[in-house]
């Protein structure tokens, strides 16, 4: 601990956020860039370095948060930069698109706001990438033994870099034309520039992972042929079967789920398109549902120029501080939490009829209605109690042009024919079925994240990544593995 009283004396200060007007006109990242460094030394210094820091088991990766954070607060970056990726592949990631359930962990918070362990965290990863603290690094030699990674998501990264790092040799298998996943299509540029996501990748290329994109495994490559080809192979498709609305009118035109809508934004930041197809621009738009999904759809709607953005939580609306009965230290809390997104609906006034920002809470869609077209022009919704059971006289139309359902994943698409042509086991969420060592049903062939543990976050999926390439690991030396395994298949994170 650099500074015993830094909690005492220090404020919390995040990283500011550019001006609304200004950053909604573009799709770089919220941020002030260049705004960080010169506060994050002294919020490091706020850590307590605890006795038994929660924060550890907060994270799935086991991050080594006070002792980066020391680092940081006496500025030897470098080494700040070694604990950070001994137990992240990509914080550079993780510091921008996590939740942070590790600052819900954090024993300051108990009675004061956490230390601000995420701005940290991605402080000490651009840091590391500009002074050159994260240089490829292959392995020393090589052991004859392959392996496939089928996605190119988070989990699939993790764990094609661990068993590259190992001496295997490894081909990730994408079915887009870039690599990234998720990462790529479909977390917004104005979240996290896709140049974050080509370093890496451009260093993972340098160790010797081998990437083919525009390959669908089960299309392209049968699912049989790959298994044949490869020693291991690793299934890392993640969770994209997505959940439908199954309400009168749903078939009208203009209805998308957020996964049809949000790739075509990232393919116009790419250069793709001049326009997207499904821009929202001149729109009265409605997004439903309440999570990071749907506020993503609300930022893109934004900068599209949408005539107007709603968006429908069916929850109602959260406290702003933790329910110390319901929601005790150190699990991660639903409270009422202001994203770069909601802010900028909120200041331009993008919801005229919203509850606060742009979100109508405790609603409930109960049909759309469309015109001779055919195409969806109001939205009928009602409000619901804590038990989702309609109020009576609580109805009400709001108008909308183009509608976004961002209602989550139930498991992993099965339209490629890979699940089918493996004969894989599903459980009854739709997930794909693994043993204590991530293994599947099915000889040589492993799964990890989302698409065995169903939707997570960026953490679980990273986290997954190590863990399975450790247990793939000790299948083709025949013994241990000096891999980490931050977590098992049936871990979960902190509840009541």
């Amino acid at each position: 601990m650099a500074d015993p009283k830094g909690f005492m004396n220090t404020p919390r200060e995040d990283w500011p956020r550019r001006p609304v007007e200004e950053r909604v006109r573009d799709w770089n990242e919220v941020y002030v860039p260049g705004a960080l460094l010169p506060i994050i030394s002294r919020q490091a210094d706020r850590c307590m370095d605890c006795g038994i820091p929660f924060c550890h088991e907060a994270c799935p990766l086991g991050n080594l948060i006070p002792e980066w954070n020391d680092l940081v607060s006496r500025e030897d970056w470098r080494v700040a930069s070694d604990r950070l990726h001994a137990t992240n592949n990509f914080p550079e990631f993780t510091g921008r698109l996590c939740p942070a359930p590790c600052e819900a962990g954090c024993v300051l918070a108990i009675n004061q706001p956490a230390v601000t362990i995420k701005n940290v965290e991605v402080a000490i990863a651009d840091r590391a990438w500009a002074e050159g603290f994260a240089p490829p690094r292959p392995p020393e030699r090589l052991s004859g033994r392959t392996v496939a990674v089928v996605g190119s998501g988070p989990a699939g990264l993790a764990a094609a870099q661990q068993l590259t790092r190992a001496g295997h040799t490894v081909a990730v298998y994408e079915r887009a034309d870039r690599i990234g996943g998720l990462l790529r299509y479909g977390i917004p540029a104005f979240k996290m520039e896709k140049r974050h996501l080509d370093q890496r990748l451009e260093q993972m290329r340098a160790e010797g992972t081998k990437f083919r994109t525009s390959t669908a495994v089960g299309q392209d490559i049968g699912a049989a042929e790959l298994r044949a080809r490869y020693d291991a192979v690793v299934i890392a498709t993640g969770a994209t079967h997505w959940r439908e609305l199954d309400v009168p009118g749903r078939e009208l035109a203009g209805i998308h789920q957020a996964m049809e809508y949000l790739p075509l934004a990232d393919r116009v930041c790419e250069g793709d398109l001049e326009v997207s197809p499904l821009s929202a621009a001149g729109k009265h738009v409605v997004i439903v549902g309440g999570g990071d999904t749907g506020a993503d759809c609300l930022g893109t709607a934004v900068r599209e120029g949408a005539a107007s953005v709603t968006q429908l939580d069916i929850y109602p609306l959260p406290e702003p501080e933790r329910n110390d009965d319901t929601e005790p230290w150190p699990t991660y809390p639903k409270i009422y939490r202001l994203s770069a997104a909601h802010e900028e609906a909120r200041d331009l006034r993008s919801a005229p009829a919203a509850d606060a920002d742009a979100r109508l809470f405790a609603a409930s869609t109960l049909r759309f209605d469309g015109d001779a077209e055919g195409h969806v022009r109001t939205l009928h919704l009602v409000e619901v109690d804590e038990r989702r059971s309609p109020l009576p006289g609580s109805g009400r139309t709001i108008p909308a042009d183009l509608v976004l359902l961002a209602l989550g994943f139930s498991g992993p698409d099965r339209e490629d024919g890979l699940i089918d042509q493996l004969g894989l086991s599903l459980s009854a969420r739709g997930t794909i079925v693994r043993d204590e060592d991530f293994a599947t049903n099915v000889p040589g062939v492993y799964v990890a994240g989302d698409a065995a543990r169903g939707q997570s976050l960026i953490v679980w999926a990273i986290a997954e990544g190590r863990s399975v390439a450790a247990a793939v690991d000790r299948r083709l030396s025949g013994g241990a593995s000096r891999l980490p395994a931050p977590i098992g298949p049936y871990d979960r994170p902190m509840t009541v």
